[in-house]
């Protein structure tokens, strides 16, 4: 999935819904974003999510 499909898919949605992540013992909210410039010929760029682990 890119960037431009979630944003698209998410602006469907109600604007106060939290975003869940599994995070392999169940689900957590979001905690971080991280970007990874792509990294050689045919690598695309890369966004992670990262669950919270306030939980």
């Amino acid at each position: 999935m890119t960037i431009g499909q979630l944003v698209e898919m998410l602006s469907t949605m109600p604007k106060d819904a939290v975003v869940l992540i599994e995070n392999g013992v169940g689900l957590s909210s979001i905690g971080a974003l991280e970007f990874i410039d792509s990294q050689g010929l045919g690598a695309p760029a890369e966004v992670i999510l990262q669950p919270s682990n306030d939980e």
